[in-house]
């Protein structure tokens, strides 16, 4: 390839995005100056956040109309003017919405040997399972035993904190949008249940799933799911606020759940920022790679072909369309 290519925010949409808010842009290849790396992305991982940092209420930062789209990448060193990295290696960064990009070494993570397929690190063993794995261990203080309601549960967060739980010995509720993704969290996931909130009435799911409380709630959309969770909680609940899928399309606060909820079940509820837990990355790969291995842990990609269409799978993936971890292969 002679040419840079780069998917650059056009329009900062108010409503859910559109493939018209992106637009292509052709440059040329940057050149790695002195003690830096020129890689040539591989995949490019596409996230939830990434709408929250068009709209500039993400803490990684604002997008503005003209830049190009952020987004991490696992890629291939082309050029290193560093002596810890050479041509040929393989390696995480936030490179971004383009083919080529330029790096500190710093920046750079050598993806472990043990990760296959390569585009799992962007996945269920990259940031999305750590988000879960953290959000388990370390914030729900999960128990053998303890009822666990998780929302978007098809997606790579919340997959993997239901099968996390599940392996642990926890009962594991998911909320999905479609018959399909129910279908496969409980046939190949191994969850216990799992409720269409588009199809089925979820207040009468979850009060029929959880007649005795829920013990750990993990959320990743917030709005009128938050709320209507946060109704069946047992006593000492645990809540891990991860997600917010149900305001990241508008500029319009849902309302929150009552503090009455929280009070009568003298529940714990705390937030997660996965960047607080970087340091448990190789703890993190160390102790699931091997349930990956043995089949305990089942996974989805939705893989797109191309840079070009890239805008697509974002629509497709802040509308609910995707399913499993939206990746670009480039």
């Amino acid at each position: 390839m002679s040419e840079n290519i780069q998917i650059r925010l056009k329009n900062r949409p108010e409503n859910a995005p559109v493939a018209q808010d992106f637009e292509v842009f052709h440059g040329q290849i940057p050149v790695a100056g002195a003690g830096e790396v020129l890689c040539r992305s591989l995949y490019l991982s596409l996230d939830p956040y990434m709408r929250g940092q068009i709209s500039g209420r993400h803490i990684s930062g604002a997008i503005h109309p003209g830049d190009t789209m952020r987004g991490e990448t696992i890629s291939e060193i082309v050029t290193s003017d560093h002596p810890d990295f050479k041509m040929g290696d393989v390696v995480m960064h936030q490179g971004g919405w383009q083919v080529y990009s330029l790096a500190e070494a710093a920046e750079l993570t050598l993806v472990d040997h043990r990760i296959e397929p390569v585009s799992l690190a962007l996945g269920i063993m990259g940031m999305p399972g750590l988000t879960a794995y953290a959000g388990m261990l370390y914030l729900a203080e999960l128990k053998a035993g303890d009822r666990l309601v998780v929302s978007a549960a098809s997606g790579a967060v919340g997959s993997m904190v239901g099968q996390i739980a599940r392996i642990l010995g926890c009962e594991v509720i998911g909320i999905a949008g479609t018959d399909e993704k129910c279908r496969w969290l409980v046939e190949e996931a191994g969850f216990s249940h799992c409720i269409n909130y588009k199809k089925h009435d979820l207040r009468g799911r979850i009060e029929k799933y959880c007649p005795e409380g829920i013990d750990v709630y993990f959320d990743n959309v917030g709005g009128e799911t938050l709320e209507v969770v946060m109704g069946q909680l047992a006593l000492g609940a645990r809540v891990v606020l991860c997600g917010l899928m149900a305001q990241y399309n508008t500029d319009v606060v849902p309302a929150g759940p009552n503090p009455a909820t929280i009070i009568r079940a003298r529940a714990t509820v705390r937030g997660l920022v996965v960047y607080d837990h970087f340091d448990k990355k190789q703890e993190f790969l160390n102790k699931v790679l091997p349930w990956v291995e043995q089949g305990l842990i089942k996974y989805r990609e939705d893989v797109t072909e191309g840079l070009e269409n890239a805008p697509d799978a974002f629509v497709r993936l802040m509308t609910g369309k995707n399913f499993g971890k939206t990746i670009i292969k480039i």
